[in-house]
Formats: C-alpha cells, sequence, structure tokens
C-alpha cells in the first residue's frame, strides 16, 4: 500500500504540472515547430604505407544535426541545433579509427539555443549561442566541425543592401576550426581564445540580381583585424548553359607577431583568389588561382571557410608565399549521376616551407532523391621538398560517403 501512495502521488504531481494554465495540448504545442537536419555517414581510408610514416589508417565518421525552430509570438521564434558528434561539433570523436576503437555511443551536444527578433521592419536581430556566420568561419555544415558564439548579430535589409553586425563575448575557436590560433595547436599561442571577443560588421550588395558584392571586416581582441572583399556572379548564358565568377580578397594583420612565434612582416596577412565555374549540357568544369602574401597566408579560422582555398588534401590557409591552381572536369553520366576530376597544385616560393604539394582524385556522385546523396571518391596526394625531390607524404586515400537531408 505505502509503494502504491508514492505512485499516485507521482502520478497526481505530473497530473499537476501537464494541467498547468501555461499547458498546452501537444498538438497545439507542435503545429509552431519547424524541423529540419541532417545525418551523414562516412568512411575514409588513409594508405600512407609509401610514404615515411608508413601507416595506414581507417576512421568510420558520422554526425547527426537537427534544428528545431519553434514561434515564440509574432515578433520571436527560439532556434536551436542539437549535433550528434563531436565536441568540435564536427564528426563523432573527430573519426572512429576501426583498427584501434571499438563501436563507440556518441555525444549529444546543443550547438544553438537564440532567440531571432523581428519587431523592427525588414530586420532580424539574433540573441543567444548561434553560428559565426562569416566569411572567415563555418557556421553550419552536414559534415565538418562548425564554429559557433555567443552574442548578437542584426541583419538589416536596405534595398538591394543587406547590412549586417555582430558581437560575440565567447566563442569555440579553441576547439573548432583548423587554423595555427588553436590552442591545442601550442606553443604557437598561450591561451584560450575561446574567451576572446570578436566583433563584425558588414555590407553585402545585390546588383541587378546577376552579381554579389560583399564587403567584411571583423577584429578579434588581442589578436588580429581583418577585412575581405568579394564579388560573385551567377550566369545563365542560355538554357543549358551556366557560369559562376568569383573576385576575393582578405587581409588579416595580427596583433602580435609574437603570438605565433614569427620575426619581421609575418604578422601580415593575405589572400587573392580568382575562380570561374559552369556547366554546359553534362559537361561541368572549374578553375580556381588563389596567392597568398609573401609575409603570410592566414586568411580563415577554418580550412572550409569562404575566404581561404580548400582541395581535398591541400588548402592554402596559413601557407606563406604561395600559388595555389584547382582545377576540376566533369560530365553526368546519368541525371543523377555524375563524375567529376580533380587536380591541385600548391606551391610555396618561401624558403623555409620549400614544398610542392599536389593531388588527384577522382568523384562519382550517385543524387538518388533530393534529400538523398552519396559518393565514391578516390585519389592520390603527395608533397615533396623542392631543393632535393624527397617525397615526404606519398598517399593513397578513399572515402565512401552517404548524406541524408530533412
Amino acid at each position: 500500500m505505502k509503494k502504491f501512495t508514492k505512485l499516485s502521488l507521482v502520478a497526481a504531481v505530473a497530473v499537476a504540472g501537464l494541467s498547468s494554465a501555461n499547458a498546452k495540448p501537444l498538438e497545439e504545442a507542435i503545429k509552431d515547430v519547424e524541423v529540419s537536419g541532417s545525418v551523414v555517414y562516412r568512411y575514409d581510408e588513409k594508405d600512407n604505407s609509401k610514404a615515411p610514416t608508413n601507416q595506414t589508417k581507417a576512421d568510420n565518421n558520422y554526425k547527426i544535426g537537427l534544428n528545431l525552430s519553434s514561434k515564440v509570438n509574432d515578433y520571436v521564434k527560439f532556434n536551436s541545433r542539437f549535433i550528434v558528434g563531436g565536441a568540435d561539433s564536427g564528426f563523432a570523436g573527430g573519426g572512429l579509427d576501426t583498427s584501434s576503437a571499438n563501436d563507440q555511443n556518441v555525444e549529444v551536444t546543443l550547438s544553438h539555443a537564440y532567440f531571432a527578433l523581428t519587431a523592427i521592419p525588414n530586420t532580424t536581430v539574433n540573441v543567444g549561442k548561434q553560428g559565426l556566420a562569416t566569411p572567415w568561419t563555418v557556421a553550419n555544415d552536414i559534415n565538418g566541425n562548425e564554429q559557433t558564439g555567443t552574442g548578437v548579430l542584426a541583419l538589416s535589409n536596405v534595398g538591394p543592401v543587406t547590412l549586417a553586425a555582430g558581437y560575440f563575448n565567447q566563442t569555440n575557436l579553441d576547439k573548432s576550426g583548423d587554423h595555427p590560433l588553436k590552442n591545442s595547436t601550442a606553443p604557437l599561442i598561450t591561451y584560450d581564445i575561446g574567451t576572446k571577443d570578436i566583433a563584425t560588421v558588414a555590407a553585402i550588395a545585390n546588383i541587378v540580381d546577376v552579381a554579389q558584392v560583399e564587403a567584411w571586416y571583423l577584429t578579434m581582441q588581442d589578436q588580429f583585424d581583418t577585412y575581405t572583399l568579394a564579388a560573385t556572379s551567377k550566369l545563365d548564358l542560355a538554357e543549358n548553359a551556366k557560369i559562376g565568377l568569383e573576385a576575393r580578397y582578405v587581409n588579416l594583420e595580427l596583433d602580435n607577431k609574437n603570438v605565433l612565434g614569427i620575426t619581421g612582416d609575418a604578422k601580415k596577412n593575405d589572400m587573392f583568389r580568382l575562380a570561374v565555374d559552369g556547366k554546359v549540357g553534362i559537361v561541368n568544369a572549374r578553375i580556381a588561382y588563389t596567392n597568398t602574401g609573401k609575409h603570410g597566408g592566414l586568411t580563415a579560422l577554418d580550412n572550409d571557410a569562404k575566404n581561404t582555398s580548400l582541395g581535398w588534401n591541400l588548402s592554402s590557409n596559413s601557407i606563406q608565399d604561395a600559388e595555389y591552381l584547382q582545377l576540376a572536369l566533369g560530365a553526368d553520366i546519368l541525371e543523377n549521376l555524375n563524375f567529376t576530376a580533380h587536380y591541385g597544385s600548391l606551391e610555396s616560393k618561401e624558403s623555409a616551407a620549400n614544398t610542392e604539394r599536389s593531388e588527384i582524385y577522382g568523384q562519382l556522385t550517385y543524387k538518388m532523391s533530393k534529400n538523398l546523396t552519396t559518393y565514391v571518391r578516390y585519389g592520390q596526394n603527395e608533397v615533396k621538398t623542392k631543393s632535393t625531390g624527397v617525397k615526404t607524404v606519398d598517399q593513397d586515400r578513399g572515402r565512401i560517403q552517404v548524406a541524408y537531408t530533412f
């Protein structure tokens, strides 16, 4: 009887809670909730048997992202994002090594939790924990790490121009992002940059729906000041002929060159990129040329960000006085099946680097439906010393990926 009484009391408390003045029927409570997300599985294998490391490594990679958006009232919406993956909002465990780790359960983390205010006409103000939506960072990525911060971001449309301003007093940049300022790369830096404030402003203009021009400025407390200028265009030349153009310049100057243990003018970093891509009929192609500054090439806080150039194994980020050429040529085998060959060559003229990097790989992509895509990729990557011709990396690499979005 005592046990029954205890259970009855618990049930009574639960019922009382559900019957409170603020409670709603479940159907009404969820009708204004929008759900979206993604599920990605990736298998990666690297064969370094020909390189000095003499090691083969294979990883299983998983990431699930779930976005929930709930209407609070006519002017406020609450947004949240949950990640099943790694602590950096990337793949679980940064890749689960099949040869040294057993099958594991992974963490669920709250990545975003912010309110979007729209009371001011043509203006949205996001307040709370959110993605860092800048050209230096990646706010959302279905299959990579993401950069977040807690603060305020305001976006306002004035005719064809969008103005943006943001301030964040805390970020995850000490854990997420591929860049030499990460705390994990000590002794390059000796304190946690995740505690450093970030401020940014931007103006983005659409010119007659043909081109987009953008200008951004960002500063990180006690670290650096940076700006970027970019112009992009998407043109329909004919019914089955489209072309995209991009010109981008990034300048980043470190506040203290000794932070990275460097000398001379190396605290000055910049990058310039020209890129053309297009599709004519069943044929697709891309060519991009990137040049980094003779003093330094640190221009982004993640290698996937817009303000740096990334291939598969190659990235121009942090490479000093470099030229990076990217080429791609492919064709549709079927309406939903494409094969594209990629080539990249990255060479630094800086004497200390003295390296040549190159990669070549092919990718077969099958888009089964609008929300389900899979691809198989295989290629070769090498790094050699220019003065001696000795290879320091000679790697074969393969990948299989399945991505589902909803």
